[in-house]
């Protein structure tokens, strides 16, 4: 498909600035989650974008440099563990998408966003916007977007957080719930970044 076809559209119907956004990390048991805005210039060429989920990590890493270097402008933002807990974690998405595009130093006339929802019950994505299901496999920017959220959130968990935490092994398995995950929390217990919210499962099979 071509991924130009949704902008395209919207250039034509006279929208100048187009923005793709998209989240990453909604999942996890611990650490944020990550939203990046994406403005690319118009029908640029990045030979294998596609949806970040779909790729491998060496070439989400190659991606993510190269859209940087030539995107227009581009935000990436996040919302903490201890926020998720707090507002819950579609609100939390809500928020980090709004706050990606809070940062992009250009205002867009249009977002673009992956999935069906735009608001929760405490905050929404207050841009001019339009949903997408399943943007980040039809829009380049959303793809773009996708790309940004996930290698930003990656490289967070692989670095500072597996270095404050050695004993999670965040660099190997990212906050998701592997076994290793669940092995180490049997273990360790949760941490300051676990989403205390999310370990309800760990909890029901600790209590057995």
């Amino acid at each position: 498909m071509d991924l130009w076809t949704y902008e395209r559209e919207y250039w034509n119907s006279g929208v100048q600035t187009v923005c793709g956004v998209d989240e990453a990390g909604a999942g996890p048991l611990a650490g944020p989650v990550y939203a990046a805005a994406v403005i690319l210039p118009r029908e640029l060429e990045l030979p294998g974008l596609n949806d970040s989920k779909k790729l491998s990590e060496k070439k989400r890493e190659a991606l993510y440099e190269q859209i940087a270097a030539q995107a227009e402008a581009y935000g990436i933002a996040r919302v903490e563990a201890a926020e998720i807990d707090e507002i819950d974690i579609l609100n939390a998405r809500m928020l980090a998408m709004q706050r990606a595009i809070d940062a992009l130093g250009v205002k867009p006339e249009l977002a673009l966003l992956d999935g069906n929802r735009d608001h929760g019950s405490m905050y929404a994505v207050t841009a001019p916007h339009v949903t997408l299901v399943g943007g980040d496999g039809k829009s380049a920017s959303i793809a773009a977007a996708s790309i940004l959220a996930k290698v930003s959130r990656d490289r967070y968990l692989s670095t500072e957080l597996d270095a404050r935490y050695p004993q999670y092994r965040f660099a190997k398995h990212k906050g998701y719930g592997t076994n290793m995950h669940y092995e180490m929390l049997d273990r360790y217990g949760p941490c300051p970044e676990h989403r205390t919210t999310f370990l309800k499962k760990w909890e029901a099979r600790r209590r057995g």
